[in-house]
């Protein structure tokens, strides 16, 4: 489908603003709906924009419609379609913005909808697709017009692969994530867990074939059959496609539930949030107000912030008795609210799944923080454990994947783990003294006296024993510490300070 095919659909009513002849000859790959003033990060070369221009108001400057109109410039967007349903007539600043940036423009009418546009695109493209040449393992052509129903009327992906593996015996045939978790599966297909998944796909088992799309490393999509042999490979692919478009037009959808997200995390870190306002932001993404939560944050370190939201979102699907919102904080990280399951003691299943989302991309770091449980009126302090937590799974493995929880800092070098790594080094500097050095032999062998003789609780014998030296030795060295250091190793508080300091260290 192209561009200009879509001004010959009468029932859609579109008009034409701006577009050379090129660029309405450009194949539309998707469509997307978006209100974002900067609307990049969920763009894909060749998609329809649809907007109704709620990020626009009468009398912004020329610069706030240059960037919005840029960014789908940037991503190759194919066409923006502009609603007149919010503003009446499309503003003449647009159209001077789309014709400099060189993006065709069409206005769609109060009375077309959004979702009629993105539902005449996927019949199309399908169609296109139906009249290829069909050969002997092409789909039949009553399956794929029924399939094209069931896209157009939102089926649920069950639904879909049920009907397109129907004409060949109803083989088993699942929708696997990368991660083994199960999106849908053939009727006839046994229950699998996501770590038999994981094994199948890594062993290569059977027949399978990635989906088409835009997803990220941590969340791609996957359609595999149990027997090698159990579909031919042309039809596995246009069932792939078929499923692609189900994808495409499933996240096209979840457009308006990010935006409710972010706006919920934005409360989040607002300490002076309002408790009418964070309970109406909770309600709006499918949330209660009421009930126990926590607050999660992943940090991808080598990936943008965005992938970080799809690692955390897939990691959390595997536990779908628990509901969570899933997006961005005004300061750009990862970060999700979820309602505390009972069958987790209070707390999201993260560790099981976390190696696998992992090894998706294992070249990138990748960890998280969890809060511990709290009511929708601590969400912002939760946020603040979150933080804390994350900090301390940085430090357990600065270059491979952790989950922490803040239930989980349990002794005093978990709860150091957190604290920055210049905080922790200016401590251990400054309680140590000359010792944190270690320049000269003997401070050396203080040090080392040090950390067997608070590892032995105090004891001088089991500590001269260790050391193999004689207990007045012990003696001598450990005055030498306090001497040093300005401590005395017979008070509780300075024994406790000098061993925050070696594990600062």
């Amino acid at each position: 489908m192209h561009v200009h095919d879509l001004l010959q659909l009468d029932a859609l009513d579109l008009t034409l603003l701006w577009g050379e002849d090129p660029l309405l000859a450009q194949e539309v790959s998707g469509v997307t709906a978006t209100d974002l003033e900067d609307p990049a990060r969920f763009l894909q070369p060749g998609e329809l924009v649809l907007s109704g221009l709620v990020w626009w108001a009468p009398g912004d400057d020329r610069e706030k419609v240059d960037r919005f109109v840029a960014a789908l410039a940037d991503a190759g967007a194919a066409a923006l379609l502009a609603g007149e349903e919010t503003h009446g007539k499309i503003p003449d600043v647009l159209v001077e913005s789309c014709r400099a940036h060189r993006v065709a423009l069409l206005t769609v009418p109060a009375h077309t909808t959004f979702r009629a546009i993105t539902e005449a695109v996927y019949l199309r493209r399908w169609g296109d697709l139906s009249r290829r040449p069909a050969g002997h393992y092409a789909l039949p052509e009553n399956v794929r017009t029924e399939l094209a129903g069931l896209l157009a009327g939102d089926a649920a992906p069950n639904a879909l692969l049920d009907r397109a593996f129907a004409h060949l015996g109803g083989p088993a045939c699942y929708l696997l994530t990368a991660t083994g978790r199960a999106i849908a599966r053939t009727p006839d297909a046994p229950e699998i867990t996501a770590r038999q998944a994981r094994r199948d796909l890594a062993a290569g088992v059977g027949s399978t074939l990635r989906v088409d799309g835009d997803a990220g490393p941590y969340d791609a999509w996957f359609l595999h059959l149990r027997g090698a042999d159990d579909a031919p490979p042309r039809v596995l692919h246009e069932i792939a496609e078929v499923i692609a478009q189900y994808r495409h037009h499933d996240e096209a959808r979840g457009t308006a539930a990010r935006r409710a997200t972010d706006a919920l995390l934005a409360l989040v870190a607002a300490s002076t949030a309002e408790g009418a306002a964070l309970d109406a932001a909770l309600h709006a993404c499918g949330l209660p107000a009421t009930g126990t939560f926590h607050v999660v944050l992943a940090a991808s370190d080598g990936a943008e912030p965005e992938q970080a939201v799809r690692a955390l979102a897939e990691v959390l699907r595997h536990s779908p008795g628990e509901p969570f919102a899933a997006g961005l904080l005004p300061g750009g990280e990862a970060a999700a609210v979820v309602v505390a399951g009972a069958g987790e003691e209070g707390r999201p299943p993260l560790g099981e799944v976390w190696p696998a989302l992992h090894a998706c991309r294992p070249q990138a770091p990748l960890h998280a923080g969890v809060s511990g449980p709290a009511a929708a009126g601590d969400l912002n302090p939760a946020l603040d454990q979150a933080r804390y937590a994350l900090a301390a799974a940085r430090s357990a493995t600065p270059e491979g994947a952790e989950v922490t929880s803040v239930d989980e800092l349990t002794t005093l070098g978990a709860l150091l783990s957190g604290v920055p790594a210049e905080v922790r080094a200016a401590f251990s500097s400054r309680v140590l003294g000359p010792l944190a050095r270690g320049g000269s032999t003997s401070h050396r062998m203080l040090l080392e006296t040090l950390e067997v003789f608070l590892a032995q609780h105090g004891s001088w014998a089991r500590t001269a024993e260790i050391l193999h030296l004689h207990v007045n030795t012990v003696h001598y060295r450990v005055q030498r510490i306090e001497t040093l250091t300005g401590r005395d190793l017979s008070r509780l508080d300075h024994k406790l300070d000098l061993h925050a300091a070696l594990l600062c260290r």
